[in-house]
């Protein structure tokens, strides 16, 4: 950090400054109370004097400006080595050694002489070696080692280390070293000398005892433990949620960006950096677990969430030679929560996904996880139906001849993923779909070709690959054949095919396989979108989490690095613009007494990759779309355009090498513009889309910058939240901790610059008006102002928060980190105390209004009771007037009863065994008559007694039971009538029943007279049927059943002559009489019947009772009289067959004799 002050504040002791300090507080205890307190006055310079306990030495004075520090060199190689040629040595006590082109004005305050900063910097250390305490040594292989000074001598000192030895050190490679009470402190904020060795012993030391978070201002670091510690359970999320503790953890960085969207209701983001291996997606896994614990709701949208991690990771992790679990894309978890602070829906988005993985990979690495749990855990029937082998038969998976990794159970892993696909509701047939997809990837890897003439065209091996892939892919093993091995030429107007060379076939079924691969990804993670959609109810209210993936450097980095590392540098920046750039320019503007802090700039490196016209991915694009241009001409190009930029470097060959925030990385330009043109050709096209893939040229540096810069702008509306993940060793082994590689890291990462601009600047940052509104309520009565600005001056006063904590600026109340937890504390007491007095009184309110209540339900209450009442007694007294009237026929009754049974008392005693016993029964009843009629005669006297209006209403009452023993009366009346036409009804009936089987008797009775008669003859042709007759009949008349039983009579006989026509004649005579009796039976059956039935169905009532009476009556004679004359024409008839019957036998004897 460099220091800088004015000559007029510079020339000011300690003891001057506080008798100033007490005189400005005398004045302002000496005004009148009732004016509104002056604001802070502001000094003239803008500079800022050094902290307290830096004292400044007796001999120092201000130059003349002639050692004023020189500006610096361009960042750069150049720069680097001129100063190795001078043989300078660059003296690096901090992170942030990186020199910054300065723009300043000669008066400007912050121009200060690098000789006043290093005296005040000797001063401490003269300090040191005075009291002999302990610091930290650097070591010519370049580490730190903590030691005791001895002695001194000169520029020398001779200091004891913590092995024993003594070694003479010089003034300049020593720096203080904190006390033993700040070792392992959980905020690098807290420490007292912050220098490299003090920052990485303190990150050392919680390494040692698994304590893995370290607070270093607003960046959580987070060091890789490589095993597995039990600090992530549902006890630690209850712990920081319900804020018992504070300790540095993911889950006290998700629980500040929770707090802040609920409280703010801003949009929050939590971005995780770090290097490959450092642990970024374990980190963004416990960041979405406490997430979704806090937002628990009842859709089980949490649980999606979770599960997709397991999906992700399957599709979208390898191992690496750096990482077992290596994310090989980006992604950006957006998480929606409600009003209530509850989930309600996520969205996901991903950054170039590593396709190239999938057909190459280098030694010791796989390919994505899902192929190989695929192949280990699938079921039998799913291994059957995609003809799958084991994971080596594979050549895309062979080739790295790394199959497996140590504690991993591939199986397990693939029966997981299997559930978190039906939990992220991806149907059964759509997973059906995605392992064919996977199995005919690793099918095409397998197919081979051979050469088949001179002129190196090679065909397609027809074997099990080929036939396994089509069938996987839905097209035909000879479309998939042409595909590869064939191209079409397009002229003018014909269509040629040619054949294609080995390199160009392998080419093209890689792309393929590429391509299928990328598509599948991409649908995988819109499925998972549209399981987790948010909706129409979006409130505004998110978190979105950022895992990308962390910065590489190889021997020779591919074109994946290259925009990996480019993702990376943009990501810094935007740590740089909230950290360093946005404050410093925040405190500028508003006129806040700042002394700048120059921070590790990467614009330059951002500039070498984005500013037109010569750029490197301007140029890379520039270079794809020429036909002729290849890799070589690539790296001549940018070779030609940026060799002056300081952060560019070209090496031989095709090599160049780049200077990132990170360090420098070489690239080799070999496949980078094939991979960024990412084309494939129209054959290949047409083939994909024939097997229902999708399909469309590309440009990869195009797009990912589309997505990068979409990605930064999202970012920007959000409040920021860092955790920087720290790799502590390259062997991913545990409690292993390298502190060049570690200190590597923080280097690059800017932490010590981080910690300074937090230490010195003003993290609490709120206007006027919210300051004054949030705490106004907490003032006195007398003082209170109008003025948001004197309110919060006033604020501050009253609470004894030191001038040195705060500064006031145009707009805002700036306040040093830890300021506004007393005021928080203070205002939550007396919001409690609020609630208290609030609870008490609205439980006043509501019990006197609820006994207010009460009084007027008990008023109205009685009032209804009352009505009520009134109601039942007008309701009871008819009842009871009948009940007295009853009671005088019950009397009569019991009268009757007592003279029956006393004469049939007196008739049994008569006998000799009779009983005594009838009359004492008598007696009894008539006593209790006597009782009843008593009972009359004094609610009688008691209705005569009642008060005149009463006596009134029981005279209406009176009358209206008399009207309606009248009505009752009369209805009994109906009754009886009823009864006795219902009586008259049957009997009249029965005796139609009878009648009418009288007659059905005599018809009998008449045809076994005639069948006795001709018992006799022969039977002929002729036949006549007998008259129908009843059978058995039910005891009501609407379900009767009649029984048909017909009777012939046979009236032909075997005679000649004329006797036995004539006998023919009389026989045809008397049976058309007797059939036209028995049709003319039916008929008045049938009609009798149906007016009785008719006469039946009238309903009972006053007004029909009299007129169905009389049409019974007619019907009745009309029956008589037809009965009468059908018996006269019966037996005319019967006298005319005994009359044929007399001469038939007559005639029969003649023929006989």
């Amino acid at each position: 950090m460099l220091l800088s002050a004015s000559p007029s504040s510079l020339a000011k002791s300690s003891l001057e400054e506080m008798l100033d300090s007490l005189r400005r507080k005398e004045e302002e205890e000496a005004k009148p109370k009732d004016l509104p307190p002056a604001l802070p006055a502001r000094p003239a310079s803008r500079a800022r004097l050094p902290p307290a306990r830096r004292s400044l030495p007796n001999n120092f004075k201000v130059g003349d400006g002639s050692n004023a520090m020189p500006e610096c060199l361009p960042n750069g190689f150049d720069c680097k080595r001129k100063e190795d040629e001078l043989g300078e040595k660059r003296r690096s006590d901090g992170f942030g050694s990186k020199k910054v082109k300065m723009m300043m004005d000669a008066d400007s305050p912050y121009l200060a002489s690098s000789g006043k900063v290093r005296e005040l910097e000797d001063d401490n250390i003269s300090y040191i070696i005075k009291k002999k305490l302990c610091v930290w040594c650097r070591q010519p292989s370049g580490l730190w080692e903590l030691g005791t000074i001895q002695s001194t001598s000169g520029e020398e000192a001779s200091v004891l280390l913590s092995n024993g030895n003594v070694i003479n050190v010089a003034r300049s490679e020593f720096v203080p070293a904190n006390p033993k009470i700040f070792e392992g402190v959980d905020d690098l904020m807290k420490l007292c000398y912050l220098n490299e060795p003090s920052v990485l012993h303190n990150i050392k030391f919680r390494h040692s005892q698994d304590m893995i978070y370290t607070k270093a201002g607003p960046i959580l670091i987070a060091v890789n433990p490589f095993k597995d510690l039990q600090i992530f359970g549902n006890d630690r999320i209850s712990a920081y949620k319900q804020k018992f503790t504070n300790s540095p953890h993911v889950f006290a960085v998700a629980d500040e960006a929770f707090t802040k969207m609920m409280r703010d209701e801003a949009n929050q983001s939590i971005i995780i950096s770090g290097e490959s291996g450092s642990g970024k997606t374990e980190t963004a896994k416990i960041a979405m677990q406490y997430l979704a614990a806090v937002g628990r709701s009842n859709r089980g949208t949490e649980e999606k969430i979770l599960q997709t991690n397991h999906v992700l990771e399957a599709f979208g992790n390898a191992k690496t030679s750096r990482n077992e679990n290596s994310s090989r894309f980006g992604k950006l978890i957006e998480i929606h929560f409600s009003t209530m602070g509850k989930i309600y829906g996520a969205k996901v988005q991903t950054f170039l996904i590593e396709k190239s993985r999938v057909v190459q990979l280098a030694s010791g690495e796989r390919s994505y996880h899902i192929f190989y749990q695929l192949c280990a855990g699938s079921s039998f029937g799913l291994k059957e139906r995609l003809n799958l082998r084991a994971a080596s038969y594979y050549k895309y998976l062979n080739q790295s001849e790394c199959l497996m990794i140590d504690g991993i159970d591939d199986a397990k892993k693939f029966h997981q993923l299997m559930k978190a696909l039906d939990i992220v509701q991806i149907c059964k047939e759509d997973q059906e779909l995605i392992f064919k997809v996977l199995a005919a990837i690793l099918w095409l890897g397998n197919i081979s070709f051979k050469v088949a003439d001179s002129e190196n065209d090679i065909e397609v091996l027809d074997d099990e690959a080929v036939t396994s892939a089509a069938r996987l892919m839905g097209c035909s093993s000879q479309a998939l054949k042409a595909a590869l091995s064939t191209k079409k030429i397009q002229p003018e107007k014909d269509t040629n095919t040619k054949k294609l060379i080995l390199q160009q076939a392998i080419q093209t079924r890689d792309e393929i396989a590429k391509f299928m691969y990328e598509n599948l990804f991409n649908w995988i993670v819109d499925q998972i979108n549209r399981s987790l959609q948010v909706g129409k109810r979006c409130t505004g209210k998110s978190i979105n989490i950022l895992d990308i993936t962390g910065f590489e450097s190889f021997q020779k980095s591919s074109f994946e690095q290259f925009c990996i590392n480019y993702a990376n540098e943009r990501l810094q920046q935007h740590l740089n613009r909230h950290l360093f750039k946005q404050e410093q320019e925040d405190y500028e503007s508003d006129g806040i007494e700042w002394t700048k802090i120059y921070f590790k700039d990467n614009q330059e490196c951002l500039d070498l990759f984005e500013r037109k016209p010569h750029s490197l991915l301007s140029l890379l694009d520039e270079e794809s779309n020429l036909p002729k241009a290849s890799d070589l001409t690539f790296a001549n190009k940018l070779k030609q355009h940026l060799g002056t930029n300081p952060c560019f470097k070209g090496e031989r060959g095709r090599a160049f090498s780049v200077r990132h925030y990170e360090g420098e990385v070489l690239y080799d330009t070999n496949g980078f513009l094939e991979k960024n043109r990412d084309f494939m050709p129209s054959d290949s096209v047409q083939f994909l889309a024939s097997c229902a893939v999708d399909s469309q040229e590309q440009s990869v540096c195009k797009k990912f910058k589309g997505q990068l810069f979409n990605l930064i702008d999202q970012l920007e509306c959000t409040t920021p939240h860092f955790i920087r993940c720290i790799r502590p060793n390259t062997k991913q082994l545990p409690d292993i901790y390298d502190e060049d590689l570690v200190l590597q890291q923080l280097k690059c990462s800017g932490i010590l610059e981080v910690v300074r601009t937090s230490r010195a600047g003003y993290p609490t940052r709120m206007t006027h008006q919210e300051f004054s509104t949030r705490y106004g309520f907490l003032l006195s009565e007398a003082n209170k102002y109008q003025d948001p600005l004197s309110t919060s001056v006033a604020i501050l006063q009253q609470f004894n928060i030191p001038s040195e904590m705060y500064q006031f600026g145009y707009t805002k109340l700036y306040l040093r980190a830890g300021q506004t937890g007393s005021l928080e504390l203070k205002r939550k007491q007396v919001l409690q105390g609020i609630v208290v007095v609030q609870k008490y009184f609205r439980g006043y309110q509501a019990r006197s209004y609820f006994q207010e209540l009460k009084k007027g339900v008990a008023t109205f209450q009685s009032f209804v009771r009352g009505e009520i009442t009134r109601r039942k007694f007008g309701v009871m007294k008819p009842s009871i007037t009948i009940y007295s009237k009853n009671l005088e026929e019950i009397q009569a009754i019991i009268q009757l009863q007592s003279v029956i049974r006393g004469w049939l008392a007196r008739k049994d005693a008569s006998t000799p065994n009779g009983f005594k016993s009838y009359p004492e029964n008598a007696k009894h009843r008539r006593k209790s008559l006597v009782k009843m009629l008593e009972v009359k005669d004094i609610s009688k006297e008691r209705v005569q007694n009642l008060p005149s209006p009463l006596a009134q209403l029981q005279r209406r009452v009176d009358k209206a039971e008399e009207e309606n023993a009248k009505l009752r009366e009369q209805l009994k009346q109906s009754e009886r009538k009823w009864a006795e036409y219902e009586a008259k009804m049957k009997s009249m009936e029965e005796a139609w029943q009878k009648q009418r089987a009288s007659l059905q008797m005599s018809l009998v009775a008449a045809r076994k007279s005639l069948a006795s008669d001709s018992g006799n003859t022969q039977p002929t042709r002729n036949e006549v049927l007998s008259p129908r007759y009843y059978g058995s009949e039910d005891a009501t008349l609407g379900s009767r059943t009649a029984v048909n039983t017909p009777i012939k009579f046979s009236s032909n006989f075997a005679v000649s002559d004329g006797g036995r026509e004539a006998n023919g004649i009389r026989e045809r005579g008397t049976s058309g009489t007797l059939s036209s009796l028995m049709k003319e039976f039916d008929q008045r059956r049938q009609n009798f019947d149906d007016e009785v039935k008719a006469l039946n169905d009238v309903k009972p009532g006053n007004s029909t009772t009299t007129n169905s009476i009389e049409e019974f009556r007619k019907l009745k004679q009309s029956f008589e009289g037809w009965k009468k004359q059908y018996k006269v024409r019966l037996r005319e008839t019967k006298a005319k067959l005994h009359e044929a019957d007399k001469s038939r036998r007559t005639w029969w004897g003649k023929l006989k004799n």
